[in-house]
């Protein structure tokens, strides 16, 4: 079969595999950040080297969105105030990409929103270190299991797709 349909069954199957891993078990897991971190690993290029590149720029992504809510948190502030944090942490946060393991600049902008959204969304209170450590495990977890699910698809697709020369 091609790679196309070989993709479609690989993902279509792991998918729902990954949905009953996040909605139907207590592990806290977020779907739709797990989903983020599968097509990041294929916008990272796939393979081992874009599991890689997507997780460790997921996790740098994290860290600068959690350290920065908790400051926000802590500062508290008007919308100037909070918006000058932000606009320091991105900058922060593309900065890195001076370093060749930070230079997937998706990837850690995937992470920083993720966090951003979950802890803002869901409620968590960002100014306790505790609240903030916790939402941003969920959400890196989740995002480095997608990473892992898109390799899986990748390679169940391929081992499925008829080869030409």
């Amino acid at each position: 079969m091609n790679i196309i349909t070989a993709l479609a069954i690989s993902i279509g199957a792991l998918a729902a595999v990954a949905t009953y891993l996040c909605l139907g078990t207590t592990f806290g897991l977020q779907v739709w950040a797990l989903f983020i971190g599968w097509g990041s690993f294929y916008h990272s290029g796939g393979g081992t080297d874009g599991l890689t590149k997507s997780a460790i720029n997921h996790v740098w992504g994290v860290a600068v969105a959690a350290v920065t809510l908790f400051v926000v948190g802590t500062v508290g502030g008007t919308t100037v105030v909070t918006s000058i944090i932000i606009g320091i942490s991105v900058v922060v946060l593309v900065l890195g990409a001076h370093s060749t393991m930070l230079n997937t600049i998706p990837a850690g902008v995937y992470g920083y929103a993720s966090t951003a959204a979950f802890s803002l969304l869901s409620g968590v209170a960002i100014g306790d270190v505790a609240a903030m450590g916790n939402a941003a495990s969920i959400v890196l977890i989740s995002l480095i299991l997608g990473n892992i699910f898109g390799f899986v698809s990748e390679k169940i697709a391929g081992a499925m797709s008829t080869k030409t020369a």
